[in-house]
């Protein structure tokens, strides 16, 4: 084939697969079952950027190798379609986020159909479709009956020009990332959800499932389990403690000050006390215009205010020590009391030096006249536990505190409840009505779904309530519990409510029933293989593996887990090096690679990019590369020879890329398998033929990564049926291994050609067919050998003089 025509074999194949849906899953097909799947994508207005493809690509490779060996597999596709830049573009066009959505849903799959992926379009999911949120809402319902949902005062990030709130990495010193307004800490009634129930279940069932290490790793550090005491400070002269969790008891005695959050309710309580009040409020107002992220960067400069008229006592000491208000320490954290030991702890040595606070030693090794000394050593200046190991120390003194009665052995975890409120219009409608009489309803599930009514304007209120409160006449409902007047809730679900069941929906997508059959979920879960980018291993995927363990728990699910593996991919970067952005003009559409290269050869240069799971750089001279390679593969139908198996020449090489090819494809070593066909097309040309057996095979392994190409000569090449119905080659271990090697030859350090003996070989034997080599028998007559060195299987060294 002349440098083979990609764009009407491309769309001739695409139709074909679509037409005959190819790629339909059936549940309950007496096959053994294969869920892969990836992580949905935003629908934006860009469309796709050449980042997108690269964990399409790879689970499509596993999809389309899995399904030739004789797998049912499942490979679905969806949108995660709610969410903030739609609504945002609602608000400055007037265009109802409906549309946008739908508009860029058509984009998406338009672009994602292009490059031949082998998903089960038959059973797409779209968030914002009312059909799929009735059963998010229905999730929600059953969190509120089981108590795991509940409304509190919860401070937030709120733009004071958008209107709205912001998650902590929306904050950019202390202004909106997007508008760049400030940005003060606002209390607002929120509703959240209880993961923290399910903390350690979200930890300890990690050993069950095949996450990579870093995927783990950022799950448990997200946690933050930790292991500790309780302690109570008293305040002298009043009723009032202080309450702190430390993971250091044996450090008590070196407690030479406390502190607190600038939102502690002590504060309140203990008003009429603090002589410097006003101080301490300005103190906590500045603090309100800092994200979380600022308050506890390491490298920054410790404030503070001391809280005059007020003291703690240690009660182990019995010392009278200061309190302090600094924003380092967090209300949401923890009690937001901290008991500081400057000795032992960074930043509370930086506090204690800029407030000129006494620091005492605890435990010994380290100079802190310089730092403080965060090693390990022995208990120190500390009567009742001198003398002990760390660990030790800890035990003990946890049984003093408990035995003592001013404290209790406490795990504690950094992960805290679900914010789980928007004040938007754009999400999931929170189905709970709010009766003055029977406080919070829910709404009967034979109403499930509460759709988003139709609002002319989708800007929040003045004061950062959802635009639903402009609507009196949806949110004004009576209760059904005592038929009184009664309120809808107004606030709507975050984007992280859809995403974090869709994998279940894909099983059953059209049940109006249930948000899936029993036989669906028992037949396809739990999730073989679910890849997608690192920045999801921490918050999707925690609520998501907390709201299946909650289905679980109700009897919805047949797993623990939802997914069994999970790997992540790197990300592709701009030719420059950089992320790729607008702003930067680096970024790269796939569209006009298609347009230019086809589909095939993107596929290709994505998967040949580098490490899977490490980011890369583009490179348009790589892509130029992966179509040369493709063309050559195209012209290699020009080759073949009549042949029902491997021939001599290429038993050893087709052995060793069967091998290679298959196991590559199931260790995210995309690029080296893709290499391995590379050297095996190589090998073909060097020959100047190929048999019927090699092309047929060569095509099967190349066909999940170029399936376009590989469907077309298969079929000019006669082989029966549809390439992806074929079988998935064996190889012969035997047969990996070469009967004969080839040995260089060196004559003064210099190559001169190779020569091909058998593996077992004596050194006469090789030495007998090295000196029938041209090069050997060109040796000058004037010149005289004077040794010959043989290295056994790799090399034939003749020294002349």
């Amino acid at each position: 084939m002349e440098n083979y025509n990609f764009k009407d074999i491309e769309k001739k194949w695409q139709e074909i697969w679509d037409k005959e849906q190819c790629f339909h899953a059936v549940t309950g097909e007496d096959k053994p079952k294969y869920y892969a799947l990836v992580e949905f994508p935003y629908p934006s207005g860009q469309g796709l950027h050449v980042g997108h493809p690269r964990p399409y690509t790879a689970l499509d490779i596993v999809s389309r190798k899995k399904r030739m060996e004789g797998y049912n597999v499942l490979f679905p596709m969806g949108f995660d379609a709610f969410g903030l830049p739609t609504e945002n573009y609602a608000i400055k066009t007037g265009v109802h986020p409906a549309i946008v959505t739908k508009n860029n849903i058509d984009n998406f799959k338009r672009q994602l159909k292009s490059l031949g992926y082998s998903f089960d379009w038959q059973r797409e999911v779209d968030t914002t479709d009312p059909k799929y949120y009735k059963w998010t809402q229905w999730i929600f319902l059953q969190l509120f009956k089981k108590g795991l949902a509940y409304k509190k005062e919860f401070p937030i990030n709120f733009c004071t020009s958008c209107k709205v709130g912001l998650a902590n990495e929306e904050v950019v010193n202390g202004v909106c990332e997007r508008c760049g307004g400030e940005v003060v800490r606002k209390v607002k009634n929120q509703w959240m959800l209880k993961i923290t129930e399910y903390a350690d279940r979200l930890i300890d069932d990690l050993e069950d499932v095949n996450f990579i290490d870093r995927v783990k790793t950022s799950q448990i550090n997200w946690i933050g389990r930790s292991y500790g005491a309780e302690i109570n400070f008293d305040i002298k002269d009043t009723s009032e403690k202080l309450t702190v969790y430390t993971t250091r008891p044996d450090t008590i005695y070196g407690a030479t000050y406390m502190v607190i959050s600038p939102e502690h309710p002590v504060i309140e309580t203990l008003k009429d006390k603090i002589s410097n009040l006003d101080k301490v409020l300005e103190y906590k107002e500045e603090a309100a215009k800092k994200s979380d992220f600022e308050r506890t960067e390491l490298n920054k400069e410790k404030t503070g205010v001391k809280l005059e008229g007020i003291s703690a006592v240690n009660p182990i000491t019995g010392k009278e020590i200061s309190i302090f208000a600094s924003d380092y320490v967090l209300m949401t954290y923890g009690t937001g009391a901290i008991m500081a030991v400057p000795a032992h702890d960074t930043r509370d040595y930086e506090f204690a030096k800029v407030f000129d606070l006494p620091i005492i030693e605890v435990v010994s090794g380290g100079d802190i006249t310089k730092e403080a000394y965060t090693g390990d050593g022995k208990i120190v200046n500390s009567p009742l536990i001198d003398g002990l190991g760390i660990k030790e120390a800890k035990e003990k003194m946890t049984e003093i505190v408990e035995e003592k009665g001013i404290g209790k052995r406490k795990t504690n975890f950094k992960l805290r409840d679900w914010v789980f409120s928007r004040q938007r219009y754009w999400g999931e409608p929170i189905p709970i009505i709010n009766c003055p009489h029977c406080g919070f309803v829910p709404l009967d599930e034979s109403e499930l779904p509460l759709t988003l009514p139709d609002v002319k304007d989708y800007k929040p209120t003045d004061d950062g309530e959802s635009p639903l409160k402009n609507m009196p006449e949806w949110y004004n409902i009576k209760c059904p519990k005592c038929g009184a007047d009664a309120q809808r809730e107004t606030d709507t679900m975050p984007q992280w409510a859809g995403s974090s069941w869709y994998y279940l929906r894909y099983t059953d997508p059209d049940n109006d029933k249930e948000l899936a059959s029993k036989e669906a979920i028992d037949y396809w879960m739990n999730v073989d293989w679910y890849n997608g980018g690192m920045e999801h291993t921490t918050l999707h995927l925690l609520y998501s593996r907390f709201w299946h363990k909650f289905l679980y728990d109700i009897g919805v699910v047949n797993t623990k887990e939802p997914y069994q593996k999970r790997t992540s991919h790197g990300m592709i970067l701009g030719e420059n090096h950089e992320k790729m952005s607008k702003s930067k003009g680096n970024v790269v559409n796939p569209d006009e690679v298609i347009d230019e290269f086809g589909a095939d050869t993107l596929r290709t240069y994505e998967m040949f990019i580098g490490d899977f799971e490490k980011v890369a750089p583009w490179s348009e001279n790589g892509v130029k590369g992966c179509k040369r390679f493709l063309d050559r593969v195209s012209k290699m139908e020009d080759m073949i020879v009549d042949g029902v198996e491997y021939s001599k020449e290429l038993t050893t090489l087709m052995h060793q890329t069967i091998k290679k090819v298959s196991e590559d494809f199931e260790t995210l070593k995309f690029n080296t398998a893709i290499a391995q066909l590379m050297k095996l097309t190589n090998q073909v040309y060097d020959n100047g033929k190929i048999n019927r057996a090699e092309f047929r095979t060569f095509l099967i392994l190349l066909n999940p990564v170029a399936p376009h190409l590989t469907e077309e000569l298969w079929q000019r090449a006669g082989f029966e049926g549809y390439l992806h119905d074929a079988d998935w080659p064996k190889y012969d271990e035997a047969k990996t291994v070469a009967d004969e090697i080839e040995i260089p030859i060196q004559i003064n350090g210099k190559f001169k050609g190779k020569v091909s003996v058998g593996k077992e070989a004596s050194e006469e034997e090789v030495k007998d067919i090295v000196h029938k080599q041209n090069a050997v028998l060109n040796i000058p007559e004037d010149k005289k050998i004077l040794k010959e060195i043989y290295v056994k299987g790799r090399i034939y060294n003749i020294v002349v003089k």
